[in-house]
């Protein structure tokens, strides 16, 4: 058998983590880097970089050929003015990636990180477009071996989107961006990693989309967060409700100057309605169930490690 993993995303967050931990187990990874990414690259490994974009076809056949064992998706557009935009990569991206598989002499398996944002496609574009590249995939893959993660808020050490917000909590201001009877689930990057190993390492040919949580079955409210975050820093937090009609304005504001001034927005109005949606809750019982997958870092110990307490 190959050891040989395709993976995209491998300058990113979730990817390095990932590309990482393979390697770490004897994994060889050969990773797709956009020329504007090159100095991203993380030293010290044999990670083989593919120069190419998921626009370049002939970049992700370069990816994939010569016996590669699987394919693992984590690249995305994550910011975006437009429902083009997100499509453009989290659909399109896909289209091409499965296509370059296909055409393998030994069809490799597919492995697409997605996001729980696709179990709610009419909150945004972005949540659209996740869940129109998952089902891309279904409708593409033929008899590939393919299956779906859907992770929650994923946070960890080099997190560029949960860490600033720890971070001012344990400062003593808790901005509450949501709602407060709002309820979601939560991942420690490295248990997400570990789920791909998982799903790696298991025989399973049951083709769906998988969510993950970190073991709290029940999730989190915002309170739940600050609390464990107050905690570890021994320190009283001063809770700032932030209004939903503030967050849309500022919303509509940012989406507006993106419009005009060519950026790729974070904060839309369709990232407010994902953020009050009342349930970001998982299930983690089918993808244990098919793999043996379990996740091991609580909430405490992965806000510690992610805030490098005690270091």
């Amino acid at each position: 058998m190959s050891r040989t993993i395709a993976l995209t995303g491998a300058t990113g967050f979730i990817g390095g983590v990932l590309a990482r931990r393979l390697e770490t187990i004897g994994w060889q990874i050969r990773a797709l880097v956009r020329p504007a990414s090159l100095g991203a690259r993380y030293a010290g490994t044999a990670t083989q970089w593919i120069e190419g974009d998921l626009e370049d076809l002939d970049s992700l056949r370069r990816l994939v050929n010569n016996d590669v064992y699987a394919v693992v998706h984590c690249a995305g557009a994550v910011r975006g003015a437009s429902q083009a935009q997100f499509d453009g990569v989290n659909v399109d991206g896909v289209a091409r990636l499965v296509q370059a598989a296909r055409e393998q002499h030994q069809m490799p398996r597919f492995l697409l990180i997605s996001s729980l944002a696709a179990r709610e496609p009419h909150l945004s574009p972005y949540a659209a477009s996740k869940r129109q590249g998952e089902d891309t995939l279904a409708a593409t893959a033929g008899n590939m071996n393919w299956a779906v993660l859907r992770p929650p808020a994923v946070y960890g050490p080099g997190d560029k989107e949960l860490l600033p917000l720890f971070r001012w909590i344990g400062r003593g201001i808790a901005p509450i961006l949501g709602s407060r009877s709002a309820r979601f689930s939560l991942l420690y990057v490295e248990d997400l990693a570990e789920s791909v190993v998982q799903w790696l390492n298991s025989e399973t040919n049951e083709r769906r989309a998988f969510e993950l949580h970190d073991g709290h079955p029940d999730g989190y409210a915002w309170h739940d967060v600050v609390d464990t975050v107050a905690r570890l820093y021994d320190r009283h937090v001063f809770r700032i409700q932030v209004p939903v009609v503030i967050l849309r304005l500022l919303a509509g504001l940012n989406l507006g100057a993106a419009q005009i001034f060519g950026y790729a927005p974070m904060l839309t109005p369709g990232k407010v309605r994902e953020l009050n949606h009342s349930n970001w809750v998982c299930d983690n019982d089918a993808l244990t169930r098919e793999t043996g997958w379990a996740p091991r870092v609580s909430l405490a110990e992965g806000l510690q490690r992610t805030l490098r307490l005690g270091d």
